[in-house]
């Protein structure tokens, strides 16, 4: 079983590219069978989520050339299966975004309910509730969701509660629906607007993408098209991090520093210093860390998907922070390995109060999920001595080269499979 081992104790200091955004590449590759016609999506991030998408798109039919690591072009035309149940499917939450895909374009649809990191409950009532509102008949059975209809009507959507997943599920769907479709209280995650613009961009007639009432008026068809992934600004964050937690200097580059807004705030408050440019931010943490309070929010909020990262990071700061987490009731599993480090946190409900300690200590965690995992990599790259960070599958279902990149920022980390390669590590950088 692969292992990251890390020597902690030095500062990340240099550049590192930010890879496209898996999040809003999920479901851009879900949107690019919704044509005949080819659709070339660049900027694809080469993680194990993606490539699992990829490999569903072509066990359902559809034609895929990837052309490089980061590019793939899809052709819709060839597919021959409306059941989505691909070995691995099940493993990814974005699956589900077939469903609205197929939908749209076949008015028929059947998909494995999604699996992804336990981080807590993801229900579906308001992808069913939208596709309900469209005209589509929907059952869950056997692990399946299916929907079908004899056509598809636009209609007035109102999302009880803000989900990137549903806002962009009914989206897809009601882009080749009959009339008009408003979604109000729509999420307004960047991820949202990138898979607006590739609709619009296969001829899809949709506005008010990255507002909370979204406009779509259904046309006929889509048609091919060439699109670029935004750059991931979970990916971006998390370096942003890493050089708070080892008092670093980092230059993020290939990223919009707009989506990072919230977390450049909270670093801010913690102590760093952080300078905007056009496609990057540079973090500098020459100063002690300081205490702060956090609440993870739906976009422009503080995102979920940063919160075990900046944890980690208060953590080792000065004085008693509080991390408020309202967005999954799941995410403070890696709280116990944290403390398994040194960290002095105590969980209550859905409240995380951080009593900052002077420095973490080497140790051997595992990985709850993705988030969690890079958290622990970034307190064991803060760490006294040698972490050993297990299940690392999470870690690489949504991060690219993530070892690699952190040690071309000086970090000594190495992936390793066996004793041996653990052991060889450890005498090489001791």
């Amino acid at each position: 079983m692969e292992q990251f081992v890390v020597h902690g104790g030095n500062p990340l200091v240099g550049e590192v590219e930010i890879s496209g955004a898996k999040n809003a590449a999920l479901a851009i590759l879900a949107a690019a069978i919704m044509t005949d016609e080819t659709v070339v999506i660049e900027n694809l991030p080469d993680v194990r989520d993606i490539n699992i998408m990829l490999d569903a798109l072509s066990d359902i039919g559809a034609h895929v050339d990837r052309i490089d690591r980061h590019t793939a072009k899809i052709n819709g035309s060839t597919i021959r299966s409306l059941s989505v149940d691909y070995e691995y499917i099940r493993k990814i939450r974005a699956s589900y975004y077939l469903l609205g895909a197929l939908l749209g374009k076949f008015k028929e649809a059947e998909v494995a309910l999604p699996g992804g990191c336990v981080i807590g409950s993801r229900p579906i009532d308001l992808h069913v509730k939208g596709f309900k509102s469209l005209g589509a008949n929907v059952e869950i059975s056997f692990g399946l969701i299916s929907a079908k209809a004899d056509k598809l009507v636009g209609n007035h959507i109102y999302m009880d509660k803000v989900s990137v997943g549903a806002t962009i599920n009914v989206m897809m769907a009601a882009a080749l629906a009959e009339g008009k479709t408003i979604i109000e209280n729509a999420a307004k995650e960047p991820h949202v607007v990138d898979v607006a613009n590739l609709l619009n961009a296969m001829g899809a007639n949709i506005r008010g993408a990255g507002t909370d009432v979204i406009r779509i008026v259904g046309v006929e068809k889509l048609h091919g098209a060439e699109y670029s992934v935004i750059p991931d600004q979970i990916e971006a964050g998390t370096f942003m991090c890493a050089a708070a937690a080892t008092k670093g200097d980092i230059l993020v580059k290939n990223v919009i520093p707009k989506h990072l807004e919230a977390t450049s705030a909270k670093l801010i408050e913690a102590g760093c210093s952080i300078e905007e440019f056009d496609d990057a931010v540079r973090v500098v943490a020459n100063k002690p860390l300081t205490s702060t309070s956090v609440t993870t929010l739906p976009y422009p909020g503080y995102p979920t998907d940063m919160q075990p990262q900046i944890t980690a990071v208060l953590a080792i700061a000065n004085g008693t922070s509080v991390v408020t987490e309202s967005i999954f009731e799941n995410r403070f599993k890696y709280i116990d390995e944290l403390n398994r480090m040194g960290s002095n946190i105590q969980v209550e409900g859905n409240v995380a109060i951080v009593k900052g300690v002077e420095k973490y200590t080497g140790a051997e965690v595992c990985a709850p999920d993705l988030r969690a995992g890079a958290a622990l990599v970034i307190a064991g790259l803060a760490a006294e001595g040698f972490t050993i960070v297990d299940d690392i599958h999470f870690i690489q279902r949504g991060y690219e080269n993530f070892e690699v990149k952190l040690a071309g920022l000086g970090a000594e980390i190495a992936k390793v499979s066996s004793d041996k390669e653990l052991t060889k590590f450890m005498m090489k950088v001791s």
